[in-house]
């Protein structure tokens, strides 16, 4: 599953193992125990990758391999593409910018072409954030 982390300060993604349903389960227990309001619903989120990363091709294969469309690539522009996946949005409340997406691709027509899918999506999203050094 993959678990992206929308904050103030950007985003965070995160490949964990489990269920979307025993991770919501958890948030609401900590919810209630909080006394606090949650919104759950299921949607799409999405985010930027660079179009240059040369490993996108091996996702999209992947990606084709599934003909129920839980993550799909978009080109945006000649710069970036956009990675889209479905999921459950769980947030403090409906109008809230900051809070949790669970992605799990259970619907691909085996084990490891889910496994091979988060983890191509976790690897790209690692790559796009890792500082750019420069040789002086």
């Amino acid at each position: 599953m993959l678990k992206l982390n929308y904050t103030e300060i950007g985003l965070y993604v995160e490949r964990v193992m489990g269920s979307p349903e025993i991770a919501i389960a958890q948030r609401v227990i900590l919810a209630m125990r909080l006394s606090q309001t949650l919104h759950v619903e299921p949607g799409r989120a999405s985010f930027l990758l660079p179009a240059t990363i040369s490993e996108l091709e091996p996702l999209e294969a992947v990606l084709k391999q599934n003909p129920s469309r839980s993550a799909t690539v978009m080109p945006v522009d000649g710069d970036y593409v956009e990675i889209s996946l479905r999921g459950i949005w769980v947030a403090d409340s409906q109008e809230a910018y900051e809070g949790m997406f669970l992605a799990a691709m259970s619907d691909f027509p085996s084990e490891p072409l889910r496994e091979r899918a988060e983890s191509l999506i976790y690897q790209l999203w690692l790559m796009s954030e890792a500082p750019i050094s420069s040789a002086a």
